[in-house]
């Protein structure tokens, strides 16, 4: 008789900063995972990135955080990015993708470079997506932020090779 596998379950919080739009920008995630133990760990990650946006970073929080993932997993993406939460949520993607990466108003998308990377880091893995509300109460997503915004003002910063004028909002 085969065992059947258990899925393991990962808890990401995810935050995107910029100064500006562009400017200087930086993402923070933070992974939470309980083993069948009960042992708990914690992985924090962050980056810098000069010339960027808003909404960049807030991708690249939970591109980086799956990316990180060495295993499949039931994955819980909590994130205060309505834009990132709404384009699963709501299926905005879906008819990107239908319309080959055009708006429903016939526009191109923005970011289509880290949407398809973030499908990409998505594929082995069962993944949902909760809004939270930014800079209130929520420790975990106001640690995103303070890795986020550390990020962008490190100093530390790395090219944005995605970035495109056309991307800032």
């Amino acid at each position: 008789m085969a065992m059947e596998r258990s899925t393991v379950k990962v808890t990401i919080y995810t935050d995107g900063s910029a100064r500006g739009n562009p400017g200087n920008g930086g993402y923070g995630a933070v992974l939470l995972y309980t083993n069948p133990r009960g042992q708990e760990f914690r992985r924090e990650l962050s980056a810098g990135y000069a010339r960027t946006t808003n909404n960049r970073m807030e991708l690249m929080a939970v591109i980086a955080a799956l990316e990180a993932l060495n295993r499949p997993c039931a994955a819980e993406v909590y994130s205060d990015s309505q834009y990132v939460v709404k384009a699963f949520n709501d299926h905005w993607i879906d008819g990107w993708r239908r319309r080959g990466w055009k708006t429903a108003a016939k526009k191109p998308v923005k970011n289509v470079d880290l949407w398809q990377r973030l499908l990409a880091a998505m594929e082995p893995h069962e993944v949902s997506f909760t809004w939270v509300r930014g800079h209130a109460d929520n420790a975990l997503n106001n640690r995103c932020d303070e890795l986020a915004t550390t990020a962008a003002d490190s100093g530390r910063l790395m090219e944005d090779t995605g970035f495109t004028e056309g991307d800032a909002d």
